[in-house]
């Protein structure tokens, strides 16, 4: 029992430590504030991540290889709710590693790791939405040329990357509080597929249009400026 006690201590901190990230910032969460937190000595916690970006890394390896798993399925994505569900189970993957996008550029020049692998995560997110679009041009969801997919892609991929930035932006205080993520989720889904528009079967652009009034009656009751951002 007592060769188990390190890993379960080793994952302890790094579920503390996500939810400081997520919370304040990782720019203003210190080792020792972590430690704090978790009742236990700042050598304990050197002793399993001996040094901050140690632990960046580490929930970075756990986002990417989440991340791999989710983005395998776009191929699989047939219309319009399919792409919803994939999309806003993408961004509540997002959402529950937010700290990497709140603070991207800033990890970026900071962690050397982060700026390859990020990379890679899009250059697989770009890779996985052209999947989706030719999945749908062949159910006959959508009628795209092949040179508008890939910038339709990059689009796509630029706001799926920088959306939690921009509700940053919009509203620094409470955006990223837990209590506001089912509308910003909605709102992020919503205009990452709202690219597709000019493309949708008439039928599909119909159904979109039925999604997201469906989900914003479902979710937490908007202001009617957010009603207004979400009017397709």
């Amino acid at each position: 029992m007592a060769k188990k006690a390190p890993r379960r201590t080793a994952e302890r901190i790094l579920e503390v430590t996500l939810a400081l990230f997520n919370r304040f910032g990782e720019p203003n969460v210190s080792t020792t504030l972590i430690s704090a937190e978790l009742g236990i000595s700042p050598g304990n916690l050197y002793y399993h991540y001996p040094a901050k970006d140690e632990l960046i890394n580490s929930l970075l390896d756990r986002y990417e290889k989440a991340l791999g798993e989710l983005l395998g399925a776009s191929g699989g994505v047939r219309d319009v709710e399919d792409a919803w569900f994939f999309m806003h189970t993408l961004f509540e993957l997002i959402w529950q590693y937010r700290f990497l996008y709140r603070d991207l550029n800033d990890l970026l020049s900071k962690n050397r790791k982060l700026e390859t692998h990020f990379q890679r995560v899009i250059e697989s997110k770009t890779r996985a939405v052209k999947d989706l679009l030719g999945s749908m041009s062949r159910h006959r969801a959508l009628n795209i040329d092949a040179r508008e997919a890939a910038p339709t892609a990059t689009s796509m991929v630029v706001v799926l990357t920088y959306w939690l930035s921009f509700e940053y932006v919009r509203d620094p205080r409470h955006a990223l509080e837990p209590e506001h993520a089912q509308l910003a989720l909605l709102r992020g889904a919503h205009h990452v597929l709202n690219l597709l528009i000019p493309y949708l079967e008439s039928g599909q652009r119909l159904h979109l249009q039925q999604l997201v009034s469906a989900y914003m009656r479902a979710g937490a009751a908007p202001t009617k400026e957010e009603q207004a951002s979400l009017t397709i």
